[in-house]
């Protein structure tokens, strides 16, 4: 049950909030650190171990974090002296990771259960599982369809809904032992990797909340409705207890008995 979670990031988009404070440290509902949050509910999950993988504002987040002991998680850190995306901070640390493990952002809020996707991994074979949610997309115009010079179809102002990755994955070791270290990767450049040679990565489909706080809309909404989606999120030992997450939490335990 390890964990890395990606926090190295610049945060650019979520400035001015990440002039000071690296994105997995800004606050929200004025109580917690994004952070924060997602370490108690991997712990609440069965974690016991993460890999914070660290560059910009690094000394914060280890003062913030340090050992993990605050949420009874053993935590080391993987320090990145040049940006690697996405999946390049793995590649230095192969060695300390098992033969299969979770990789996530470091500024996503969900009541996804990591254990069930980690799980889901494990049992399948699968060289990736990416943790997917619903996202629809409304388009402000009227959208047309043309053909040889004329207009054929018409649709105003359409809702598109997309099949999105929230960030979330599951990882074997064997996946990436081929990169070599230092290589600065993306998830997008893995998954189109496997796709080259025909290993199509699994699906772990979430239609339950999840937001990426990756724009200052996107983290203003997370704040403006924290108290709503707080009892959910929150485990046993937080401030709040979310039913949904104590009833996953048991369901985790049994399924990995």
């Amino acid at each position: 049950m390890h964990v890395v979670i990606l926090a190295g990031g610049r945060g650019v988009r979520l400035r001015p909030f990440t002039s000071a404070l690296p994105k997995p440290l800004v606050p929200i509902g004025e109580e917690y650190a994004i952070l924060d949050i997602i370490l108690q509910q991997l712990r609440a999950y069965g974690f016991t171990r993460a890999t914070l993988a660290v560059g910009h504002l690094s000394p914060l987040i280890r003062a913030f974090v340090g050992d993990g002991s605050r949420w009874a998680i053993d935590v080391d850190y993987n320090e990145e002296s040049a940006p690697l995306s996405t999946i390049g901070p793995l590649f230095s640390i192969r060695d300390r990771l098992p033969e299969h493990f979770l990789v996530m952002n470091g500024d996503v809020l969900t009541t996804l259960n990591f254990a069930d996707v980690l799980q889901q991994h494990s049992m399948s074979g699968a060289a990736l599982t990416v943790a997917t949610a619903p996202r629809i997309v409304k388009i402000d115009f009227g959208v047309l369809e043309a053909r040889r010079g004329q207009i054929i179809a018409f649709r105003e102002k359409p809702l598109l809904s997309y099949l999105v990755s929230m960030g979330v994955y599951g990882l074997s070791r064997e996946t990436i032992a081929k990169y070599p270290e230092g290589m600065s990767f993306g998830f997008d450049e893995l998954v189109l990797d496997l796709l080259a040679q025909e290993e199509y990565p699994a699906i772990f489909e979430h239609d339950g909340y999840w937001l990426d706080i990756g724009r200052p809309d996107d983290y203003d909404e997370a704040n403006l409705h924290f108290d709503e989606i707080r009892a959910q999120l929150i485990p046993s030992g937080g401030l709040a207890v979310g039913p949904q997450l104590v009833a996953s939490r048991e369901h985790s335990r049994r399924g990995t008995r």
